[in-house]
C-alpha cells in the first residue's frame, strides 16, 4: 500500500492505494480515501500529518505482510478428532449472498419487517431459502438442517421460517417490484423486451383446493397443479411472476400480470414476445395499444386454407436478407448442393393480414438446419413406433400430440377385403407426408414494423424462459410441492423465483460461458475445512470455473489457507 495524492482546484487530495491482481492482471484499487490537508490534520491530531500518514501506511502494510506469514498447522496422529463438531463449511453460497446484497433484498425485507410484530430475522430466512434452494434444495424442514452446512449458521427455528411465509405471500408483489428497482442500479435490464410464458406444477395428492386445482397437466401427471405465468426480460433475468389456479385457462394469466408491470414496475412501452398457446386474439389486442407491441409463434396448420397454403408454397415468393431477388426453394427438400449452400440460411415470405380488426404481419421462415432438427425428431419416433408395432400390442390407446403412436394405424381387413383374424399394426405413411410438408417452416405473427431479421432475433430468446422453468424444476426441485395452504404455496414459489433471479446474475457475471449444472455443482462443493479453529482450507477442486467466479466477485477462497480474520473481510464484503 502506499499514499496517492492529487491536487484539484486549491486543495490536495490524500487516499491510500493498493495494488491488486483483476481478472489477472496487475492495477490498484483505492484502499481508503484519507480526505483533504484538512481531513489528514484531524486525524493526525498533535502529529505532523504527513509523518502520522506515511506512519499509518506502514501499519498498514505490516499487518497486510504478516497476515499473509505463513500459517504452520500441528497435527497429533494419537489424538482422535472432536466429537459432533463441524469443520466443513460451504462457502459457494457466498457469491450468491454478494448479489443477495447488491440487490438490496435486505433492505426489502427491513421494510416489510417494520410493519409486523415479529422478533425473528425475515432477511436471514429468506436469505437462507434462496440459497438452499440453488445449493440444496428439499422441504422447508431439511432446509433448516441443510443450511448448517453454510460457513454462516442459521439463526432462527422451523417455526420462524413457518411464520415468515405467509408474511413473504402477502408482500409478493411488492418484493418483486422493489426487486426490479434494484436491480436497475446492479446490471442493465432490457425492459423494452418481454417474455411470457406459462408452465405448472403438481402436487402429490389428489384432493383439489384453492389454488390446487385438476387441469392439463405439461407433465401429463394426474394430480391436482398450480400454474406459473413467468416474464423475463430481454436479457434473461425474470422479472415478475403470478401464481394461480391450475384449471385456469393460460391465456388469461397474461393481461393482469403485465397491468402488474406496467403500474408497479413503471414499464409503458416494450414488445411480448410469446408462444402460440398464449397468443390469443385478446392478449393480441391488448399488446397492439399504448405504444406496447407483440411477437407470438403461429402456427401453420391453424391458418385459415389461403394463408396455409401460401405458407406451404415453396415455389414462389421466398426471400433471403440483403438480397432483391425472390427464390423458389422447392429444391431445397432434395437437392444436397443447394442443402449445403443454403443450410446457414433463413428464407422467408410476409404480408400484413387484418383479422377481427387486428393488423398484424405473417412472417413465414424457412430454414434448412430446422427443416433437419424436424425430420430427425420424426425419424427417431418412427422408429419408436417400429419397436411398439414390433412388441405386438393387443390395445393402441388414442395417441396424444407428438406421441410415436399416432404413425401407427391398425388394420381389422386383408388385402382382398376380408374380415382378418387379428390386427395388423403398420406405419401410416399418409401421416409422415403429410407433416413432411411443414418441414423447416415456422410462423410468427406481429405488429412490429421492424426488419425481419431484428424480429427473428427477439422470437429466437423465448428458449430462456422455458430454459428457466427447466431449471426450477430440474435443477431447484420447486416440484413436486409439499405444501398445503395457498399462502405457503406462493411463499414457496416466490423464494424459487428469488433463486432463479439470483442464479441468472451468477451467468452473467460468467458472461454466460457456463451451464446451471456446472455452476452450482461447483458452488455446491466449493468447502472450507476449518482447521485449529481460527484458519480455513479450501478442500474443492481449483477449476476455470472457480477462478472465474473468484475474479469476477472480487475475493477468493482458494488461497491454501484463510486466516480468519480474512474470511470475516469476505463476509462483510459479500453484504456490502
Amino acid at each position: 500500500m502506499r499514499i496517492n495524492k492529487t491536487r484539484s482546484k486549491n486543495q490536495e487530495h490524500y487516499s491510500i492505494i493498493q495494488d491488486i491482481n483483476k481478472n489477472g492482471k496487475r492495477t490498484t484499487r483505492v484502499y481508503e480515501n484519507i480526505g483533504n490537508l484538512e481531513m489528514l490534520k484531524l486525524r493526525a491530531g498533535n502529529e505532523d500529518p504527513i509523518v502520522w500518514l506515511n506512519n499509518y501506511v506502514k501499519e498498514l502494510n505490516r499487518k497486510n505482510k504478516e497476515e499473509r506469514m505463513p500459517i504452520i498447522i500441528r497435527k497429533d496422529p494419537s489424538k482422535i478428532i472432536d466429537k459432533n463438531i463441524q469443520t466443513s463449511f460451504n462457502v459457494g453460497y457466498l457469491f450468491l449472498q454478494d448479489i443477495y446484497y447488491k440487490l438490496k433484498l435486505d433492505k426489502i425485507c427491513n421494510k416489510i419487517a417494520k410493519q409486523y410484530q415479529f422478533k425473528f430475522d425475515l432477511n436471514e430466512i429468506l436469505s437462507k431459502l434462496i440459497y438452499s434452494r440453488v445449493l440444496f434444495p428439499a422441504s422447508k424442514l431439511k432446509t433448516l438442517e441443510l443450511s448448517q452446512r453454510f460457513l454462516e449458521q442459521p439463526n432462527f427455528e422451523y417455526q420462524h421460517i413457518e411464520r415468515a411465509l405467509p408474511v413473504l405471500c402477502d408482500n409478493m408483489y411488492f418484493i418483486q417490484s422493489e426487486l426490479y428497482k434494484n436491480s436497475k442500479d446492479y446490471m442493465k435490464r432490457n425492459n423494452k423486451i418481454l417474455y411470457y410464458d406459462c408452465t405448472n406444477y403438481y402436487f402429490e395428492i389428489e384432493e383439489e383446493n384453492g389454488l390446487k386445482q385438476y387441469g392439463k397437466s405439461k407433465e401429463n401427471r394426474p394430480n391436482p397443479i398450480v400454474q406459473m405465468g413467468l416474464f423475463m426480460d430481454g436479457n434473461g433475468i425474470p422479472l415478475a411472476f403470478d401464481i394461480t389456479p391450475g384449471n385456469t385457462n393460460e391465456q388469461k394469466t397474461l393481461q393482469p400480470l403485465e397491468e402488474k408491470i406496467i403500474n408497479d414496475f413503471e414499464c409503458a412501452e416494450f414488445v411480448v414476445c410469446t408462444d402460440a398457446g398464449l397468443a390469443s386474439k385478446a392478449n393480441r389486442k391488448f399488446n397492439d395499444k399504448n405504444n406496447r407491441k407483440f411477437v407470438t409463434t403461429q402456427s401453420i396448420k391453424k391458418l385459415k386454407s389461403h394463408l396455409k397454403d401460401e405458407a406451404l408454397d415453396l415455389t414462389s415468393g421466398w426471400k433471403l436478407s440483403g438480397s432483391d431477388n425472390t427464390f423458389n426453394i422447392s429444391k431445397l427438400r432434395t437437392d444436397e448442393k443447394l442443402i449445403e449452400k443454403y443450410k446457414d440460411k433463413i428464407f422467408y415470405k410476409e404480408r400484413w393480414i387484418n383479422e377481427n380488426n387486428l393488423e398484424q404481419r405473417l412472417i413465414v421462415t424457412y430454414s434448412v438446419k430446422y427443416q433437419e432438427y424436424q425430420k430427425n425428431i420424426r425419424n427417431n419416433q418412427i422408429n419408436r413406433a417400429n419397436k411398439i408395432i414390433e412388441s405386438n400390442p393387443k390395445k393402441l390407446k388414442k395417441p396424444k400430440q407428438n406421441d410415436p403412436k399416432r404413425f401407427i394405424k391398425t388394420l381389422n381387413v386383408t388385402s382382398d377385403g376380408e374380415i382378418a383374424e387379428k390386427s395388423i399394426y403398420t406405419i401410416d405413411q399418409s401421416i409422415i407426408d403429410e407433416e413432411a410438408k411443414y418441414d423447416g417452416l415456422y410462423a410468427v405473427c406481429t405488429n412490429l414494423e421492424d426488419s425481419v431479421e431484428d424480429i427473428i432475433k427477439v422470437n429466437h430468446r423465448r428458449w430462456e424462459i422455458e430454459e428457466s422453468f427447466r431449471i426450477m424444476k430440474t435443477d431447484f426441485k420447486s416440484r413436486p410441492v409439499f405444501h398445503s395452504n395457498d399462502e405457503m404455496i406462493k411463499a414457496h414459489f416466490l423464494t424459487c423465483f428469488l433463486a432463479l433471479v439470483i442464479y441468472r446474475y451468477v451467468e452473467k457475471n460468467l458472461d454466460e460461458k457456463y451451464t446451471a449444472p456446472e455452476i452450482i455443482d461447483t458452488l455446491r462443493d466449493m468447502n472450507l475445512k476449518l482447521e485449529n479453529y481460527n484458519s480455513y482450507i479450501p478442500n474443492y477442486i481449483r477449476t476455470n470455473l472457480t477462478d472465474a467466479l473468484h475474479d469476477k466477485f472480487g475475493f477468493r477462497t482458494d488461497f491454501e489457507v484463510i486466516s480468519e480474520k480474512n474470511i470475516k473481510k469476505i463476509l462483510r464484503q459479500t453484504k456490502n
